[in-house]
């Protein structure tokens, strides 16, 4: 694995209370984005974080309501808010969205410009929808995606392995595990001193 440190950050896409009905094991996978973070601030990798939000009286939410998903992550509710244990801390940073990529009409890629990123390291929820949609950008963005399997979830497992298999169709190597990277990070900080 190169050096993760180098140009990549750790990209949390809706970790929020909204959605820990709608995807499976969902436990797990808030364990291993908390270790993840963990990691990434031991090793000084920027965190951004996002937010779905939509405003409460329904006028952003385009034709997102035209699939299977009903009215969610309404402004002011406690849906919008990140799951406990996963608040930015100073000197991370937080992007609020009102469509399912992290790209479309928000600031992530002049952030991502001003950090010198070129590598997100990708974990969060849904796999299928989300995660996916962002995940296309950034490769349309000539941004290299590593997607952490085991700290994504989808709707069901179906549509999760689906969206990681047409992820891993756009970029080969996009393909990463928790642990690997965990360690991988945690070795190079102790070089580093």
């Amino acid at each position: 694995m190169a050096n993760v440190q180098e140009k990549a950050a750790l990209l949390i896409i809706d970790a929020q209370k909204g959605f820990m009905d709608s995807v499976f094991d969902v436990e797990n996978a808030v364990n291993i984005i908390k270790n993840l973070v963990d990691a990434a601030r031991e090793a000084s990798i920027p965190i951004i974080y996002t937010q779905e939000m939509h405003r409460k009286e329904r006028v952003d939410f385009g034709r997102e309501l035209d699939g299977s998903e009903g009215i969610h992550c309404l402004e002011g509710t406690d849906d919008v808010e990140l799951i406990d244990g996963l608040s930015p801390q100073n000197g991370e940073y937080i992007i609020k969205k009102r469509r399912y990529s992290c790209f479309f009409a928000t600031d992530l890629e002049i952030l991502l410009k001003g950090l010198d990123v070129n590598t997100l390291i990708v974990c969060g929820f849904l796999t299928d929808v989300c995660v996916h949609y962002t995940c296309v950008d950034a490769h349309q963005h000539d941004y290299h995606v590593k997607v952490v399997y085991d700290g994504v979830r989808g709707s069901t497992e179906d549509a999760h392995h689906a969206a990681l298999k047409a992820i891993k169709y756009l970029q080969k190597d996009s393909e990463i595990y928790s642990d690997p990277w965990i360690r991988t990070l945690r070795n190079q900080v102790i070089q580093s001193k």
